[in-house]
């Protein structure tokens, strides 16, 4: 068991996050008689998944999606088909954006050129 101080030290986000995290449904951890939030081994999976996730720039809607998935289908099929789709549209989107900074970059050091040559003309 893990309390939500832990997690947040692990995943290096913050309590108020992983809080956010259950109020969304992404997780459901545990409680104490005294209301204290204890997260299991499986939530703490879940919360892992949510992170790389997020790093990888999936929505959290999208998150949920595959998470949601498994805990319907055991198998993981369906979840791994979601992860696919959404993986694919992801690199897709990645790719877009490197050819869009590229193409920035080439205009950018064509103009430092021109700049150059028209100082040097100058002086």
């Amino acid at each position: 068991m893990f309390t939500i101080t832990q997690l947040a030290k692990e995943f290096q986000v913050s309590t108020r996050t992983i809080r956010y995290y259950e109020e969304l449904g992404l997780i459901k951890p545990e409680r104490t008689d005294g209301n204290q939030r204890f997260f299991s081994k499986r939530e703490h999976a879940r919360l892992k998944l949510i992170i790389r996730g997020k790093r990888f720039g999936f929505q959290l809607d999208e998150i949920k999606e595959m998470v949601v998935l498994f805990d319907e289908d055991r198998t993981g099929e369906k979840q791994l088909e979601k992860t696919i789709e959404y993986g694919t549209r992801k690199v897709e989107e990645v790719e877009n954006r490197i050819r869009e900074l590229t193409e920035l970059k080439e205009e950018m050091q064509r103009m430092l050129k021109d700049f150059t040559e028209k100082l040097e003309k100058g002086r």
